[in-house]
């Protein structure tokens, strides 16, 4: 691998953890008005978004990682892209933390480098192995943000209208995936990736 490839990995990753996010569409919900939110709705609001925020940090890093062992330049031209599009999600779930009054979690550095280890590991396997993990985790990532829409105040119309868009689009991307070849993970490695994505959501709720 190249020096200069692994330069502007670090680079990305400095970027992902620090930088302001960016994005093209713009961010769902804007068109409702703002409520007031009792003391324990925003809690959990702020909450949520702050998981969902370093949902979108791990999926920087698990893309970046990829991209990174990719063994053909058009899974390269794919990580990338999906990063890019996973990075509107990053922007979204920051600008409403902001708007709520929240911060990110202190544990992003760890996840993210958890995450980018995970991927580099997966793009090493083969491409259709890379896939298949871009499958797996987008379709766990769909349910969890299900979940968070019942959870979430339902007068929280914002933090809900981001939710519901980023669930629709990581459907996508998981659909995107396994059309490109991505196989099916076996259960061990998709009990695993489960339980990290309980360790993240649980201590992210609160840190």
């Amino acid at each position: 691998m190249q020096i200069d490839t692994l330069i502007e990995a670090f680079d990305k990753g400095l970027r992902t953890l620090w930088a302001p996010a960016q994005t093209v569409r713009p961010v769902p919900g804007q068109a409702f008005d703002d409520v007031v939110l009792g003391t324990e709705e925003r809690r959990e609001s702020i909450a949520m978004m702050r998981i969902n925020h370093c949902g979108e940090v791990c999926a920087q890093g698990l893309y970046q990682g990829q991209a990174l062992t990719a063994k053909t330049q058009r899974i390269k031209a794919s990580m990338a892209q999906s990063a890019l599009e996973e990075g509107e999600h990053l922007a979204w779930t920051e600008a409403r933390l902001k708007e709520l009054g929240g911060e990110k979690s202190i544990l992003n550095p760890f996840f993210f480098v958890g995450s980018l280890t995970v991927g580099a590991l997966s793009g090493l396997l083969g491409d259709r192995w890379s896939l298949g993990f871009v499958v797996e985790t987008e379709r766990q990532v769909a349910k969890h943000l299900q979940s968070h829409l019942n959870r979430l105040p339902p007068q929280d119309q914002k933090s809900r209208a981001i939710v519901s868009q980023m669930c629709e689009d990581e459907l996508t991307h998981a659909k995107r995936a396994l059309e490109g070849g991505g196989i099916a993970l076996p259960k061990p490695v998709k009990m695993g990736m489960s339980l990290s994505a309980k360790l993240m959501t649980s201590t992210t709720y609160w840190l």
